[in-house]
């Protein structure tokens, strides 16, 4: 009979620095750890929302896995749907899973203009956007056009991360406060017509997800190297081992502001 024996922290550890962290699938933490989803389902809206629009826009597509899924869900897809990224192994990631639907990735750096023509979509998305650039929405979007987006909210999983940095300064908690984005969206000229928050139970079960996690999400614990956090994550291995999953909270907002007409 095949005997399983604990793995140990260097397998865990190395387990976790070898995984790919292009694009945003997420399958390989089925068993290791778990994120509660938030109720309003984004890819299945979004999938609705698709199947209605003429010209669609996703910024800071990742690895173009959740528009995939989505126009594979809207039953007809629209007549021009394009995506933007600005990570490189990404583009590439996105542009191969997305060209055969029909949809070009175009490389362009989060913080760059978008590079497309004022009033060009009427359905502009976005899933996780480092920061949403509300003037280029804006601009981008034909008048009576929609802004569709779920956004990152404030202090997400800073259990993880302030258990590596320690406490963190009250302006970096508040950061990507719904309310705040609520009122540069209106800067920008947009109706904001839904806004929802929500937080988020998360588990890591063992130390290789968390070390993959803070590897693909990079803004977490910048710089994170397994070198630079060894004696932590040594600490917090054991830590599992002895109490359990190590739990967290993500937060998330779904954003829909319209464009007057």
């Amino acid at each position: 009979m095949h005997q399983t024996h604990p793995r140990t922290f260097e397998e865990l550890v190395a387990e976790g620095a070898a995984v790919p962290t292009e694009g945003w699938d997420f399958s390989w933490f089925e068993g290791r750890a778990t994120e509660a989803r938030p109720s309003w389902r984004y890819a299945e809206s979004l999938a609705g929302r698709l199947a209605a629009a003429s010209a669609v826009l996703d910024v800071q597509t990742g690895g173009g896995e959740v528009l995939d899924f989505a126009l594979g869900r809207a039953g007809s897809a629209p007549a021009l749907a394009v995506a933007t990224e600005g990570w490189p192994p990404n583009v590439a990631k996105a542009t191969a899973l997305l060209r055969p639907r029909g949809v070009p990735v175009v490389a362009a750096h989060e913080d760059a203009p978008l590079p497309f023509a004022d009033g060009a979509f009427d359905l502009v998305v976005s899933r996780h956007p480092v920061r949403p650039h509300w003037d280029e929405i804006a601009r981008v979007l034909e008048p009576g056009g929609v802004y569709f987006a779920q956004h990152v909210g404030p202090s997400s999983v800073f259990e993880l991360v302030e258990y590596f940095l320690g406490p963190q300064p009250e302006e970096v908690r508040r950061g990507r406060d719904p309310e705040g984005e609520r009122a540069d969206a209106e800067a920008a000229g947009l109706e904001v017509v839904e806004l929802r928050a929500e937080r988020l139970r998360m588990e890591f079960h063992d130390v290789a997800a968390v070390v993959h996690f803070l590897r693909k999400v990079v803004w977490m614990v910048p710089g994170f190297t397994v070198e630079a956090y060894e004696p932590q994550l040594r600490e917090l291995h054991e830590r599992i081992q002895a109490e359990g999953a190590f739990v967290a909270h993500s937060a998330r907002h779904l954003f829909v502001a319209r464009k007057p007409a």
